[in-house]
């Protein structure tokens, strides 16, 4: 069910490393009414989808298969693009550079990232 709103056509770019949460978090920003970019899974393809597309905002899972997000979330704030990020960790594990962003607690809940990313848009 799409639900039409402020989010509605906002281009969001999803980084992570597990397909099915990957999976589950397109489905739930396209229910939203965004425009979901292809999921990066790597810090290293984050960055060549960052430098190839224009981008609203990202959804960033902290922890890529054993390397941190940062590197992504430097680039987009060189952008001007609003990240949030998402992990399975408790958010206090964020370096403290980063803890200006907002953070969200896995699993997601749609309603919580449905309000971040209208408050960060």
């Amino acid at each position: 069910m799409t639900m039409p709103g402020r989010l509605a056509g906002r281009r969001v770019l999803v980084v992570e490393d597990e397909i099915l949460v990957s999976w589950a978090t397109h489905d739930m920003l396209e229910d939203l009414g965004c425009l979901v970019l292809d999921p990066a899974a790597s810090v290293s393809e984050a960055l060549a989808a960052i430098a190839a597309e224009a981008i609203d905002a990202a959804v960033l899972d902290l922890n890529l298969n054993g390397q941190l997000s940062y590197p992504v979330a430097d680039a987009l704030a060189l952008r001007g693009v609003p990240y949030v990020f998402v992990t399975g960790y408790a958010v206090d594990r964020i370096a403290a550079a980063y803890r200006t962003a907002p953070a969200l607690q896995k699993p997601l809940d749609r309603i919580e990232l449905a309000g971040t990313l209208t408050r960060l848009l």
